[in-house]
């Protein structure tokens, strides 16, 4: 079933709802054994949220129908200049299902239409590959690795 993805400007109860389901990928953990599932904590999913309410941030539900499937952030945005993406889905249900590819998109036509911004930075840690592909899908360009992370932009046609 073919599912318009949308996004929603984050709220708090939306946040809670999103955590309660969060699930960590173990896939993601540069040493396996560092991994530790998560655990739904109210005052830990507080403090988040206290930390999403800067002016340069704009959190967003990544939204299929009526189910909330990830969180994508929009950060270090330096108006029209640049900003940077962050894209977490939900949990493992919700992965390798296109959803991500269109909630990209769906920020790189805001950020370049909406915020009048040229430039969207990514980065991912190496062991996303899943996160890489799709970022490269949309258009991103690889720009370097340097530790744990890769970095990528996309900057606005001309």
């Amino acid at each position: 079933m073919n599912h318009e993805v949308y996004l929603l400007p984050m709220t708090e109860e939306m946040y809670h709802e999103y955590f309660k389901e969060y699930e960590n990928d173990p896939d993601l953990s540069m040493d396996p054994e560092d991994y530790v599932p998560y655990v739904y904590d109210k005052e830990k999913v507080d403090r988040y949220i206290e930390k999403q309410k800067v002016p340069d941030r704009r959190a967003f539900a990544i939204m299929v129908g009526i189910e909330q499937v990830g969180e994508l952030i929009l950060k270090n945005i330096v108006e029209r200049r640049s900003a940077t993406l962050s894209l977490t889905m939900k949990n493992e249900a919700f992965k390798n299902k296109g959803y991500g590819t269109d909630a990209e998109k769906l920020a790189v036509a805001y950020v370049f239409g909406e915020l009048d911004i040229p430039v969207l930075y990514a980065d991912t840690i190496l062991t996303n590959t899943r996160s890489q592909h799709v970022l490269e899908k949309v258009g991103f360009r690889f720009l370097r690795e340097e530790g744990i992370f890769r970095y990528y932009s996309i900057e606005r046609p001309e």
